[in-house]
């Protein structure tokens, strides 16, 4: 039974090394420019955190400055961001060694097979990484996504069946199949969380979307109402804050900027934040181009007293689940407390 199994991971292996050395330079350099885009990412969120911390620390001086610095953690991040511009000047010159080797059979994979390739998953795995991460940078980040979902069960299991089979040569048996049947699964598991992760992910945006709509829609009823342009006032709204929403309208004004048409521009903030409050307020702005209506401070206005009760039965449902889940715990506090004065009231009978 042994020599089977040890025959499988042995083959499993194999076949990871003959697609490692199928790699292509542009899987190679496709993955570094995955690892040159994260870099990035991380670069900024490193720097909104240190904006972040300063914007808190603003209001304090002397000793309280000094104790506000210890809680909020106010050390800079210059150096953790000097080391990411290194990684990627060092990935922008060709080396390659912060590159994910364990993935890279997997770009073979979806290079050599087309069902794998272009797939009903990777379309999946496609259409969120289009919401997470734009039109610029999703093929890329969905194709290394992939390219780790079908690389590391390859190893996981290979490795775990070699530890199995050690421990059946060691007369182990139970031992051996027990690594067997539940480090498998606990790799299958492990590789179905990479992919869980991304829904949650974009789910966790949509909701983010959804909770700063109001502001953002009352925002723009209150500059146009005023008299302000409805670019301007996309605009002034999308510099105002740093979140998720208002950096979508950024990109929309940034491609404005830049010659894009309305509707191409407002199309695409539809499809990148894939809410329908989104959507309507995108469609309102492209009518009144459109059609010159001149009611749509009204309409935002009503759109913004919408969101505002949307919000506020959203924030109930919200509470309720929140009861409906705290009635666990303290159904097993009560047991406990019941627990610790029925053992000494019985304690004291049985004594009697």
């Amino acid at each position: 039974m042994h020599i089977i199994i040890l025959i499988v991971a042995t083959l499993l292996i194999i076949a990871w090394l003959v697609l490692l050395c199928r790699v292509s330079r542009e899987d190679w350099v496709q993955a570094a420019y995955v690892k040159v885009f994260d870099s990035h990412v991380a670069i900024d969120k490193l720097r909104q955190k240190d904006r972040q911390i300063a914007e808190r620390l603003s209001g304090y001086s002397g000793f309280a400055l000094f104790l506000a610095r210890i809680f909020c953690g106010g050390v800079s991040s210059n150096k953790e961001i000097q080391k990411l511009e290194l990684r990627i000047e060092c990935l922008q010159r060709g080396g390659l060694r912060s590159v994910n080797v364990f993935a890279m059979p997997g770009y073979v994979l979806q290079r050599e097979f087309e069902a794998i390739g272009k797939g009903s998953i990777h379309k999946t795995i496609l259409s969120k990484c289009f919401e997470l991460y734009g039109n610029k940078y999703a093929a890329n980040k969905a194709k290394h996504l992939l390219a780790m979902l079908l690389s590391y069960p390859m190893i996981g299991v290979s490795v775990t069946l070699m530890l199995g089979v050690v421990f059946l040569g060691m007369d182990s048996t139970l031992a051996g199949m027990g690594i067997i049947g539940i480090g498998t699964l606990l790799v299958l598991v492990l590789v179905y969380a990479m992919y869980d992760e991304l829904s949650d992910l974009v789910q966790k945006r949509r909701n983010a979307i959804i909770r700063q709509f109001p502001n953002v829609v009352s925002k723009l009823a209150l500059l146009v109402t005023s008299g302000m342009i409805m670019d301007r006032a996309w605009k002034e709204t999308a510099y105002s804050q740093e979140t998720e929403l208002y950096q979508e309208m950024r990109k929309t004004s940034k491609e404005l900027d830049n010659l894009v048409s309305p509707e191409s521009a407002y199309s695409n903030f539809i499809n990148r934040c894939n809410t329908k409050e989104s959507a309507k307020l995108a469609s309102a702005i492209m009518q009144n181009l459109s059609k010159g209506n001149a009611e749509i401070g009204v309409l935002l206005k009503d759109m913004a007293r919408e969101a505002w009760q949307e919000r506020r039965h959203t924030a109930k449902r919200d509470a309720e689940k929140a009861n409906s889940k705290l009635m666990i715990p303290t159904m097993l506090l009560f047991l406990a407390i019941l627990v610790m004065l029925m053992v000494p009231v019985a304690m004291n009978f049985s004594g009697i």
